[in-house]
């Protein structure tokens, strides 16, 4: 991909080359096929996890990679342009850990970590319901303590490899007042997945109900303390949204390098069509919205690494980058007229792959409330 990469040193540059070789001969070469017959891609996870791309951000005592989350935004960018299914998995996978990595024990650390991190156990992050999206504390999934063990009732909506993960981040109602994080197995008894819902884009990226009947969950599963879930889950969001920001960068650069190909390869009137000035200056319009959008990422993530606050930063990032993706993939298919409109070239499913970006994690609409609660307080 024709991008200069801003690393904080070049010891990160091995790291980003093998994650953009393995994009490129891994993953890229699969994803028109698998996302054509709705194919979940649990063996390329592994694959991940093998090469070390699973546990970036996190500590190398469990298996993680303890890089800055600028270098693992960039990497993220990379396998989302190659695979968009991959990237939002990869994303999703990483805040799913993000509780446990940075609110449970040591001795649950120790337990279960290291295999989230290798790519033994591969996460869902389940918050969202069906009647609280947007509003996440109106949920109403309770778990009621009985001994040693959590009784968990509810049903959570919208959950990225729902009925694939081995383990699912879930935040319940321990109390009319209290929610609480727990590390859902599962297989646990009591826990299964509704059929997969039938979606627009992303649909090598399985996204189900999880329904919880009675589902018993040991209570040494809790993360951080009994009340702390909206706390874990809305700190978990922050970074997520950076995720989703890097990989709908990489899908619109991926539009954009598609169009310029393209563009170039074109001829109408005797000359590429990428000479006429409407398409130039179009081409350039996408440019500069892409390279805005990674602007606003890794502002967040420097801020991140540097340990200073970043949620408004965050925010702006998902809803720039998101905006942005929707933009350049539409615009990718006007470039290529009517065969950007056939499924033999891939950017008709860069444009609807693009459109979930703008929802999940949080609306952008949402983005605007959150931004505009930040300066409020400032």
């Amino acid at each position: 991909m024709p991008v200069d990469r801003l690393l904080p040193g070049r010891e990160y540059e091995d790291l980003l080359a093998l994650a953009t070789e393995l994009a490129r001969d891994e993953l890229k070469p699969l994803a028109a096929e698998y996302e054509e017959a709705e194919r979940f891609p649990r063996e390329q996870f592994r694959l991940l996890g093998k090469s070390g791309l699973l546990g970036l951000p996190y500590s190398e005592r469990w298996g993680g990679g303890e890089v800055p989350y600028e270098v693992y935004l960039q990497v993220l960018e990379e396998i989302a342009a190659a695979w968009m299914s991959v990237g939002v998995g990869l994303s999703v996978h990483t805040m799913s850990c993000y509780a446990l990595a940075h609110y449970g024990t040591d001795e649950q650390r120790d337990r279960w970590l290291p295999d989230m991190l290798e790519g033994q156990l591969l996460g869902a992050y389940a918050l969202s319901e069906s009647h609280a999206g947007s509003d996440a504390a109106a949920l109403s999934t309770r778990a009621r303590l009985d001994g040693d063990q959590y009784v968990v009732n509810g049903t959570k909506a919208w959950i990225t490899h729902g009925g694939e993960a081995d383990f699912y981040t879930t935040m319940v109602r321990t109390g009319e007042s209290e929610i609480s994080c727990l590390l859902v197995d599962g297989g646990t008894p009591g826990l299964s997945a509704a059929p997969p819902e039938r979606k627009m884009g992303l649909t090598g990226s399985t996204t189900a109900q999880m329904i919880f009947a009675d589902a018993r969950v040991d209570a040494d599963r809790l993360i951080g303390p009994a009340g702390a879930g909206m706390r874990i889950a809305l700190s978990s969001l922050d970074s997520g949204r950076l995720g989703i920001a890097a990989c709908a960068v990489g899908l619109a650069q991926a539009a954009l390098d598609e169009a310029v190909a393209y563009a170039k390869g074109r001829t109408q009137f005797g000359k590429p069509i990428i000479d006429f000035q409407g398409l130039e200056f179009l081409l350039a319009d996408m440019a500069a919205a892409v390279d805005s959008a990674r602007a606003t990422y890794l502002d967040a993530a420097r801020r991140r690494d540097r340990g200073m606050p970043f949620g408004r930063q965050a925010s702006v990032a998902k809803l720039i980058a998101t905006d942005a993706a929707m933009k350049v993939t539409t615009d990718a298919v006007q470039v290529l007229g009517g065969a950007g409109y056939t499924r033999d070239f891939p950017v008709e499913r860069y444009m609807r792959e693009a459109k979930v970006p703008q929802i999940f994690e949080g609306t952008n609409q949402i983005q605007r409330m959150v931004i505009a609660r930040h300066l409020k307080r400032a």
